[in-house]
C-alpha cells in the first residue's frame, strides 16, 4: 500500500513538473513573439538576429525568403513593420517546439507605400540549450473576422 501511495505522488509530481515547465514555455515564447513585433517596428536587427535561428524562412505576401534576407528588408526599410495590433493568440508546445499564432492588423510601408492588413501570423520556434530561437514566420491573409480556434 504505501509503495502505491509513493508511486501515486511520485507520478503527480511528475505531472505537475511537466505543465510548470510548459507553461513557463508558453509564456516565454509568447513574450519572444510580442517583443518580435516590437524589435521588427524599431528596426532593432541586432536581437531579431539573435532571435532568428541561421536556417530560419519568412513567407510573406510577395515571396518567401532566409534569414539574412529578411533583417535586410528590416534594416534597410524595404518592408517597415510599423505597428502590429495583436487582437488574439494561441500557442501550442511540444517537446522543444513551440507554434504561435497571432491574428493581428498590421501597420507597414512596403517600398514607400502604406498598407493596413489583416493577417493570421504562424510562427514556429525551437528550443536550443535555454534559448528559443525562430524557425519559420508565415503571413496569411485574413478577415478581420477570423477567429484562432484553440
Amino acid at each position: 500500500m504505501k509503495t502505491n501511495i509513493k508511486i501515486l505522488v511520485l507520478a503527480l509530481f511528475c505531472s505537475i513538473s511537466v505543465f510548470a515547465q510548459s507553461t513557463k514555455d508558453e509564456q516565454t515564447v509568447m513574450q519572444l513573439s510580442k517583443d518580435k513585433w516590437q524589435w521588427m517596428a524599431d528596426k532593432d536587427v541586432e536581437k531579431l538576429e539573435k532571435l532568428f535561428d541561421d536556417k530560419a524562412k519568412f513567407l510573406h505576401m510577395s515571396g518567401t525568403w532566409k534569414k539574412a534576407e529578411e533583417l535586410d528588408i528590416i534594416k534597410t526599410g524595404s518592408i517597415w513593420y510599423k505597428k502590429a495590433t495583436i487582437h488574439d493568440s494561441a500557442i501550442e508546445v511540444s517537446g522543444k517546439t513551440a507554434i504561435v499564432w497571432n491574428r493581428i492588423t498590421l501597420e507597414s510601408v512596403v517600398r514607400g507605400n502604406d498598407a493596413k492588413v489583416e493577417f493570421t501570423v504562424t510562427e514556429v520556434y525551437q528550443k536550443h540549450k535555454k534559448d528559443w530561437k525562430m524557425l519559420a514566420l508565415s503571413f496569411s491573409s485574413v478577415r478581420d473576422t477570423h477567429q484562432i480556434k484553440k
